[in-house]
């Protein structure tokens, strides 16, 4: 047979290969992160998506067992499920601190962070999300939040146990007892749960944070959103 040299005709092998290629990506079921899939309507890690979609399942009531900054008894909480090496999840972090600047100090609004590790593409997110049980083991909730801090802003190091263990160090744990907690895996049970927690919830891509108001899901926020969009939500949920 004659091969074709029309210019225009593209061999079917590389028209699969740039559908695969341009996959988006997605979760997986297996308890720890994201396949290709050419699906992009789906929220994603590292994503800045709007917030049009519903919250899609239940999420679990906060209560004393959670990590909250802010009054516990706050009407709006906001619930963020979140990954400790996800780099938007970093720079959502610090929308969230301006959050609670603005609205956490008349008791109004409070964070509620919970455990969301997307172990297939942050192969460090699971050991850091149990090194910082380990910091609120060992130095309360005031532990817990200065050391999910610190780990966020020297995310861009690499998160590789001797950089968790010195973070421990650096805040004022005692790193043998924090090395001794982190090495048991005492946490690997309860990091597990607070991921499935984040399916049910409807989570499939981080950051997810939904808004709780009065205990009643509100609305969700899907991705890295910037403090405007964020505020904006606030304030519907406070004019209720």
């Amino acid at each position: 047979m004659q091969e074709s040299h029309n210019p225009y005709v593209i061999p079917l092998s590389i028209i699969v290969a740039g559908v695969l290629i341009a996959g988006a990506i997605m979760y997986a079921g297996d308890g720890g992160g994201f396949v290709a899939q050419t699906d992009t309507t789906n929220p994603k890690d590292g994503t800045e998506s709007g917030n049009e979609q519903a919250v899609t399942g239940d999420v679990k009531s906060v209560t004393g067992e959670d990590h909250i900054l802010g009054n516990p008894d706050a009407p709006i909480k906001l619930v963020e499920y979140s990954d400790l090496e996800c780099p938007f999840c970093s720079r959502f972090h610090a929308t969230m601190k301006q959050v609670m600047d603005e609205y956490g100090k008349d008791g109004q609004v409070a964070w509620v962070y919970r455990h969301f590790p997307l172990s297939q593409i942050h192969p460090s997110a699971n050991e850091a999300a149990q090194a910082s049980e380990c910091a609120n083991e060992l130095g309360g909730n005031d532990g817990f939040w200065a050391y999910i801090d610190e780990v966020f802003l020297r995310q861009d190091q690499g998160l590789s146990t001797s950089m968790l263990l010195a973070v421990a160090e650096d805040i004022g744990l005692d790193r043998p007892a924090f090395e001794s907690c982190l090495s048991s895996g005492t946490y690997a049970e309860s990091v597990q749960r607070s991921f499935e927690d984040a399916r049910t919830a409807g989570g499939t891509g981080t950051p997810y944070t939904v808004v709780v108001v009065d205990g009643d899901t509100f609305t969700p926020i899907n991705g890295a959103l910037p403090f405007a969009q964020v505020s904006s939500v606030i304030e519907s949920a406070l004019a209720r």
